[in-house]
């Protein structure tokens, strides 16, 4: 699986333990990449917002949902594919086998959307 602007080394993002709390580390082009994309999208929302205050044409509302849901989508993959390529297989390496549950139950919640 590799995504544009969204394809992570082992490198770039790293799941450790951070006084108790699991945190994910990723690297500043992959970090600036999700966070263009967020901003995007909030501005995304912002549009959609002004678009029923104007009382705009529910099927035009719609596809402009549509479009933003895709852009979150496509911040999911990007961190699913950093997860799977550095936490999960660290975590695997290490004999964490429960990783593969929690991935599993990750990717069912997407998929439900």
């Amino acid at each position: 699986m590799s995504f544009d602007q969204g394809n992570v080394s082992n490198e770039e993002s790293c799941c450790t333990p951070d006084s108790g709390h699991r945190k994910s580390h990723h690297s500043d082009k992959v970090k600036n990449n999700l966070v263009t994309r967020l901003n995007r999208i909030e501005g995304q929302i912002r549009g959609i917002k002004g678009l029923i205050e104007k009382d705009t044409y529910c099927d035009d509302v719609i596809n402009q949902i549509s479009a933003t849901q895709s852009a979150l989508n496509s911040v999911a993959k990007i961190l699913l594919e950093g997860h799977m390529k550095s936490c999960v297989v660290e975590r695997i390496q290490e004999g964490d086998y429960e990783v593969l549950d929690e991935v599993l139950v990750t990717i069912q919640k997407l998929m439900k959307k």
